[in-house]
């Protein structure tokens, strides 16, 4: 690897840090965030289906998403609107995914695709599809946390598999008020550990922890590497974020 490159990923990884800290620093309680409660539906709700998969698939490179499954938000939740050949699985997120003392929380401008592998799909999406469906059925973010864990202890959701990732790098997503978006990056899924285990927020390393998984009743850790593309192959730049 020649210096301009891992000059480019140092850079990157700089403000894909900036974009983290800036996204997750809790400013105010939610009684003082600028979105204390859940919108109107049909404001997280995107009325062109058509856009709505273009968007998921811009998650990862044609030569994957072109093949995946693609679910899109409708009234009940999750459903899928193209069938895939090839085990990922595509998807738009929307805020509620974001951390619990996230401000956003319920911010309906959130547009986040992403593609999960087939091992994050068979075991991290159905974390996706299941707090979905306690939003809509109206649950306040401490219900949210009970009925995860209620959930956890009760089996009903997969546990992790080994090999579970997924691809961020469209350069089409809004991520909320004060960053806007993100740097593209790869997310890695594996059970609860420390950042050390990865070399993870050292200086030079590519490597950073996803603070939101810390926090989450979900027992895995999430850590994320930039990249130097956005999934139509056009550079990055190293200010994105």
């Amino acid at each position: 690897m020649n210096r301009k490159i891992v000059k480019t990923i140092a850079l990157g990884t700089f403000a894909l840090v900036v974009a983290l800290g800036a996204w997750w620093q809790a400013r105010a309680q939610d009684a003082k965030a600028p979105y204390p409660s859940m919108a109107p539906l049909d404001q997280y709700l995107m009325t062109d289906r058509n856009a709505e998969i273009a968007l998921a698939r811009s998650a990862a490179p044609a030569s994957i998403s072109s093949d995946a499954e693609v679910l899109v938000l409708g009234r009940h939740g999750y459903e899928t609107a193209v069938k895939g050949k090839n085990g990922f699985v595509c998807v738009v997120e929307r805020s509620w995914m974001s951390p619990f003392n996230n401000p956003g929380f319920w911010n309906p401008r959130n547009r986040s695709p992403t593609c999960f592998n087939p091992a994050a799909a068979r075991s991290i999406l159905p974390f996706t599809l299941k707090r979905t469906e306690l939003v809509l059925n109206g649950l306040s973010k401490p219900q949210l946390i009970d009925g995860i864990k209620a959930a956890l202890e009760k089996r009903e959701l997969p546990t992790l598999e080994p090999g579970a990732m997924c691809y961020l790098m469209s350069k089409l997503p809004f991520i909320g008020d004060d960053v806007g978006h993100f740097a593209p990056h790869l997310m890695f899924y594996v059970p609860r550990t420390d950042a050390a285990a990865w070399g993870a927020d050292l200086p030079g390393s590519p490597v950073l922890m996803n603070p939101q998984s810390q926090g989450d009743p979900v027992p895995t850790t999430v850590f994320m590497v930039p990249v130097r593309k956005w999934s139509d192959g056009t550079p990055a730049p190293t200010h994105a974020h």
